[in-house]
């Protein structure tokens, strides 16, 4: 999903981030999609899950604030449109929202709450997953101090929201969902190559504060700030992921 500061390279993505639809599987078994039922896909990024549920045979609309995104789910042969998930525009028009790695980046949760509410049919259902509280600190904690010794502070340009699970089932039940389910759990994830391609997939927001000219020097000095705790000795990196997965359904 789209922030302001960040920008979505498909391309980059997909050798970067393979992994985020390959672990969101399990949140759309949680959905259990079913033949004829009409689902949006909350922050599709490339369309790679909405795909997955389009295949069970449900009619889906992906949506993302990102147009580098929504072009890439589009030649998918998939129905994906430019949307702000602080401001979905429907009414009534759905049987479920799905949402995998893509709420986090939504810092209004109110207003993303009130929208999927707003889109669902009574008694539809809310079914995501995304970053929860303590997900990648050793690498925010890196970024920070990285930052901060150049005079810059970290925390004003932190683009995530990482709930814990009953901050986040409080905010359902306010917006007028019943939770069924609700966990925050640890899940180190493996990375295709070294925590720069990370940093130069998802982290945006900070590097974009540097004169262009500084920011490979500040990648790699957050890179080896990062490698004591997220770098074993084979050099594989492992990125600290804390997930938040829920199941939720709008009440009457």
């Amino acid at each position: 999903m789209a922030h302001e500061g960040q920008t979505w390279e498909p391309a980059r993505y997909a050798r970067e981030a393979r992994f985020v639809s390959d672990l969101g599987n399990p949140v759309v078994e949680l959905l259990a999609p079913r033949a004829g039922e009409r689902i949006l896909d909350l922050g599709c990024g490339d369309g790679a899950l909405t795909r997955v549920i389009a295949d069970a045979g449900c009619g889906v609309l992906g949506v993302d604030a990102s147009p580098e995104m929504v072009a890439a789910a589009r030649e998918q042969g998939l129905e994906a449109r430019v949307v702000d998930g602080e401001d979905l525009p429907f009414d009534g028009d759905f049987d479920a929202v799905f949402s995998n790695a893509a709420l986090h980046w939504m810092t209004r949760p109110d207003r993303v709450l009130s929208g999927v509410r707003h889109s669902l049919r009574p008694g539809g259902r809310f079914v995501g997953e995304l970053g929860g509280h303590g997900n990648v600190a050793a690498i925010v904690d890196a970024l920070a101090a990285a930052l901060d010794e150049r005079g810059i502070d970290a925390a004003a340009l932190n683009p995530w929201f990482f709930p814990d699970a009953e901050q986040y089932r409080l905010l359902l039940e306010r917006h007028g969902f019943e939770v069924s389910a609700i966990e925050l759990f640890s899940r180190p994830t493996p990375l295709p190559g070294d925590v720069i391609g990370w940093l130069e997939t998802f982290a945006d927001a900070f590097v974009a504060a540097l004169p262009a000219q500084d920011r490979r020097e500040f990648l790699v000095d957050v890179a080896e700030r990062c490698r004591p705790v997220l770098c074993d000795d084979s050099g594989q990196w492992v990125a600290d992921y804390v997930r938040l997965r829920f199941a939720a359904h709008r009440k009457e």
